[in-house]
Formats: structure tokens, sequence, C-alpha cells
């Protein structure tokens, strides 16, 4: 399977962070786990995992929709909700990422396959498969609050979530943002920015 691309898949998420505010970026521990990434962008499939388990995130990636990134509450930070060949599986079936608010294991395995993943770290101990809870709740990954559907956009700059009712918004003032950037030159950027750090300067009593 295929993971279909989204609109805003070419959309950086530095660009969607200064549209959206900080309350939609996650904090940096949630970070890409193996260097340079492909940026990914998916529709939010949500799982909460109780602490020490990892049932739920194993069920996910046989419900969870080829292009969906698949997006995990863990449940702290001692064991480990996903290895190589949950990876691989899921990878195999379209999900398109995982980002976790938790560890994972089996780092080399997962760099080696391309399947992105971005968490809070590795743990060689894998949590147990007892504890269910519902799929496609609201979840809080990287202390931001992702329900699902949301879209979320991940590289190596970072992960932001972009609510499903702005994705439209979003894209629109995206594109304009990127092309004006685009359009202007970097002495042109310097001229402005110089102006408006003056300007800054001055609004806070600053004469030198």
């Amino acid at each position: 399977m295929t993971a279909t691309p989204t609109p805003l898949s070419d959309v950086s998420p530095t660009t969607l962070a200064d549209l959206l505010g900080r309350e939609q970026v996650m904090d940096f521990g949630v970070r890409t786990l193996w260097p340079t990434p492909p940026r990914v962008a998916g529709p939010a499939f949500t799982v909460r995992c109780a602490p020490g388990d990892q049932l739920m995130l194993h069920a996910a990636i046989y419900r969870a929709a080829p292009g969906s990134v698949v997006v995990v509450e863990g449940g702290g930070t001692e064991y480990a909700v996903a290895g190589g060949n949950v990876c691989a599986v899921a990878q195999r079936r379209g999900v398109a990422a995982f980002v976790v608010d938790g560890v994972v294991r089996d780092l080399a395995e997962i760099r080696a396959s391309g399947f992105p993943v971005f968490a809070r770290g590795v743990v060689p101990k894998p949590g147990t498969r007892k504890a269910v809870s519902p799929l496609g709740g609201e979840v809080r990954c990287g202390g931001v609050t992702v329900r699902a559907g949301d879209l979320v956009v991940a590289d190596e700059e970072g992960v932001v979530v972009v609510p499903a009712d702005r994705q439209d918004e979003l894209l629109r003032a995206a594109r304009r943002k990127e092309s004006a950037e685009a359009a202007q030159s970097l002495d042109a950027w310097e001229t402005d920015h110089y102006a408006r750090v003056q300007q800054a300067l001055a609004a806070q009593g600053h004469t030198d």
C-alpha cells in the first residue's frame, strides 16, 4: 500500500507554525529518530496506550487507513510501545508515520526501513499487551491536543498539528506566505528585517 499525499505534504512545519501559533506545535522532545526523514503529512489516527502497555498501538496498525499518521499518547517513557516489526507492518500497510509521545525500540531496523518515527527516544524493553482503550479518541501528544482527522505535518524541523476544520484555510495562507517569501531576495529581506529590528528596539526605549 502507498501513502496518499495530502495538499499540505509540501508545506514546511515552520510555515504552518508561524500561521498556527505555539499551541499546535509539539514540544521538541517529540522528534525524528533518524536524520533527514522525508516530510510526512496525513490525517491523524489517534491511539492511547496505558502506562507500560503497547496493545492499542499494535492494534492500530491494522485499523489505520493508508496515508494516516498514527499519533500515540504513549503512557510514559519506561517501556517501548513499538519495535521494528510493528513499524515494518505499519509501513507495508501504508501508514505514513508514527508520532509517539513515548519511546520505541529497534531503532536500527526502523532507520534501515526508512519508516518515519517521531518519538521521545529509544528504550529496549517493550511494554505488555493487556490494556484495551478506544481508538480514535482525543489524545495529548507533545503537549498538543490531537483529534482523529487533524492533519499532522512532520519533518526534521518538528511536528505541527492542523485542526481538521482549518485545513483549507491554512493551506491557502501557507501558499500565500511561501509564495511571498520565495519572491523576496535576501537583500530585500535584510533591509526589511533591519527596519523591523530597529523599530522593535525603539519601541522598548533603546536608542543606541
